[in-house]
């Protein structure tokens, strides 16, 4: 996967940002798969992910977190400009909870 002459950082990241170029890259170096075989893989991987949400399936991930799918009810919201109460419809969202080993990560 070329990244269309983006510079990278010394660590190989889009500005502290980790793509799936750079997924495909570290599978590449770490197992010894071919480019296009890493990429495929990275991309296998992420499409059973959206697969599962989309069935409305949480998906977890031991050490590392969990995407999980939450249905919001209608609500009444108010348009901060006018004042005007405007209904909210019911919707479902994805929130990700980072498990307690990445927390500890993050947190040094």
């Amino acid at each position: 996967m070329a990244d269309a002459g983006v510079a990278r950082s010394n660590n190989g990241l889009h500005a502290g940002t980790l793509t799936r170029a750079d997924l495909s890259d570290i599978v590449h170096n770490r197992l010894g798969l071919s480019r296009a075989e890493s990429a495929g893989l990275v991309e296998r991987v992420l499409h059973h992910m959206c697969h599962s949400l989309s069935l409305g399936k949480n998906v977890k991930i031991s050490g590392f977190g969990s995407f999980i799918l939450r249905d919001k009810g209608e609500r009444v919201g108010r348009n901060p400009k006018t004042g005007i109460e405007v209904p909210i419809a019911p919707r479902r969202v994805m929130t990700f909870r980072a498990s307690q080993i990445m927390r500890d990560r993050i947190a040094g």
